[in-house]
């Protein structure tokens, strides 16, 4: 298996579509970072000394909003009493709202990086088995004594090393270029999570690489289905059609139709943003951090069963 993977691992980085990546994924950061910078220079930032008031007159708004749409839907209900908790322990605590740029901030506002980085494991997973039934490369594999599971397995593996890759890039980059541009905050931060009725204190750092773990989870699940795709059909070009729609599209249909029917909580992409159940609500009401977790197993696993399934079945002597 390990010879298989680094063999999958050499043939990619062979690409220059994979150097171009990598490229457009740093560019992007550096002119996030400088277009950020621009703006830090030409404005100014005022300290707000009445913001306990402020955070005081939306905790009454929110439990107003807790007594009337909170009755009626648990979602809101779970979110209206995130958001008392979290300004009740700033007031009491005196944390004030952090309106400083600096690295971790830029951190958290590269994550929009994330999707392109998907973007290009999309690609990757779609062309990995494809590629091979294309240029006749399949048949040099299959002739080996190895089985065709770990063939597909090595390169379902290497994809999902592709796109840890590309997280730890954007992560590590953008801390680099952060620091640079923006330095370390001036006072000790750190990110306030609502867990089981109580607010808690978090490494910002710590938070973050969780962030991007959940943020990449309908990433992980769309680069997996590129993949059944490009092994079921040997066609790259409509794995990556296919992905792409679903990846820009399947979410927003997914809120629209949950607006309508409970059923919404079935779909794929109601379920990838993990996301929701710690800084937001569920869009379908009822849903649950363990629910949306057992949906994305039974995907994950009708995926591979498909992929796997014909990939083993399917004849190559043409």
């Amino acid at each position: 298996m390990g010879n298989l993977l680094m063999n999958e691992w050499i043939k990619i980085f062979r690409k220059l579509s994979t150097t171009i990546m990598i490229v457009l994924l740093l560019l992007g950061i550096v002119t996030m970072g400088a277009f950020y910078k621009y703006q830090e220079t030409t404005s100014t930032t005022q300290v707000n000394e009445n913001w306990k008031q402020e955070l005081q007159t939306q905790i009454s708004s929110d439990q107003e909003g807790l007594t009337t749409a909170g009755e009626n839907n648990a979602n809101m209900k779970t979110y209206y009493e995130r958001q008392i908790a979290l300004n009740e322990y700033r007031i009491e605590n005196d944390i004030a709202p952090n309106n400083e740029q600096h690295i971790w901030t830029f951190v958290g506002d590269s994550q929009m990086m994330i999707s392109l980085a998907g973007l290009f494991s999309i690609i990757i997973a779609a062309g990995i088995v494809s590629s091979e039934f294309s240029s006749g490369t399949i048949k040099l594999l299959l002739i080996r004594p190895i089985s065709r599971v770990k063939i597909l397995l090595s390169k379902y593996i290497t994809v999902l090393l592709f796109g840890i890759l590309m997280l730890a890039i954007i992560y590590l980059f953008s801390s680099l270029v952060g620091l640079v541009l923006f330095g370390l905050p001036s006072t000790d931060v750190s990110h306030l999570a609502y867990s089981n009725g109580e607010v808690i204190e978090r490494s910002i750092s710590f938070n973050l690489v969780i962030q991007y773990l959940l943020s990449s989870i309908d990433i992980l699940m769309i680069a997996t289905m590129a993949f059944m795709i490009s092994s079921a059909f040997r066609n790259s070009s409509f794995a990556i059609g296919i992905s792409l729609f679903l990846l820009f599209m399947g979410g927003t249909a997914t809120i629209l139709l949950a607006s309508w029917f409970d059923w919404t909580k079935y779909i794929l992409f109601a379920n990838t943003d993990l996301t929701a159940y710690f800084d937001g609500v569920p869009i379908v009401e009822g849903m649950t951090l363990s629910f949306s977790i057992v949906m994305l197993l039974i995907y994950f696993l009708i995926f591979h069963l498909l992929a796997f399934g014909i990939f083993a079945k399917r004849d190559v002597a043409a």
